[in-house]
């Protein structure tokens, strides 16, 4: 979303996604779409607490409080876990050379891990499996 969208249209941009994040972007900057910012659900609650009934009138650069941080799309899954966890944030815009290629979320690492762990219990199943099986033949 552009940084001068409503918090409202990031909220239903959000929804109707099905994501929990989006990206923000200062389109008015001469050099393009500059990314400053990710606005999250977690941006929502603080904007209700924060503006009230106003809330879905208040702009979504009203809420960005700091510096964009990002990670590279040559990150290790360890560097993006530190990033997130030295900065308390759940998403990261993943660039290439200045440029945004897609967005990480704690979630993606947590699916990457449980996914990793099922392979690994499959092909540990397959291989006791397979030794128990030679045993037998022996």
């Amino acid at each position: 979303v552009r940084m001068n969208e409503t918090v409202a249209t990031a909220a239903m941009v959000m929804k109707r996604e099905n994501i929990s994040s989006v990206v923000v972007k200062d389109v008015c900057r001469t050099e393009g779409n500059t990314v400053v910012g990710v606005f999250s659900e977690r941006d929502v609650t603080r904007a209700l607490v924060e503006h009230g009934a106003n809330t879905p009138n208040v702009t979504v650069a009203t809420l960005l409080k700091r510096a964009v941080i990002s990670c590279e799309l040559a990150d290790s899954i360890a560097t993006v876990l530190r990033l997130m966890n030295a900065h308390q944030v759940r998403h990261l815009p993943v660039m290439v050379e200045h440029n945004l290629v897609g967005v990480i979320s704690a979630t993606d690492l947590m699916r990457h891990y449980l996914h990793e762990e099922e392979v690994h219990t499959h092909a540990e199943q397959a291989d006791s499996g397979l030794t128990a099986g030679l045993a037998a033949l022996r």
